[in-house]
């Protein structure tokens, strides 16, 4: 087994490591991750996407390589386009707890269907 499958197997969103965020400003941490990777609970094939991830944290941010691995332990489960948006914004709101957060997830196209999925915390429902 190569390291980064290894350590992808052995990851442990309970132990995602989240450093202390010591600014005394808010501000807004934007990160790309383009290689998004799950299989579609139906057939299984594959689904690509890129994700966009913003917050504004409170007392806490991710370590950089802790989310890169945390996205790629999706690359070979059967889960849907909205469930993995969900999942990913849920694991960061509670992890992280941060002032504001955004996750979206921008999916390659398949079968001629293009789906963005967008989960934020300042969402409002029109009534």
């Amino acid at each position: 087994m190569r390291y980064g499958e290894k350590e992808i197997k052995e990851f442990d969103v309970e132990n995602m490591e989240i450093w202390p965020n010591d600014a005394k400003n808010d501000y807004i941490i934007k990160i790309t991750l383009p290689e998004f990777m799950c299989c579609c609970p139906r057939s299984g094939y594959p689904d690509f996407a890129t994700i966009y991830l913003e917050y504004m944290p409170d007392k806490f941010v991710v370590e950089l390589k802790a989310i890169k691995l945390y996205i790629n332990t999706f690359m070979h489960r059967n889960v849907s386009h909205e469930a993995s948006i969900n999942e990913i914004y849920n694991t960061l709101k509670d992890k992280l707890k941060p002032k504001w957060i955004k996750v979206v997830g921008d999916f390659n196209p398949r079968g001629n269907v293009h789906t963005v999925i967008e989960c934020r915390s300042d969402i409002v429902v029109p009534k």
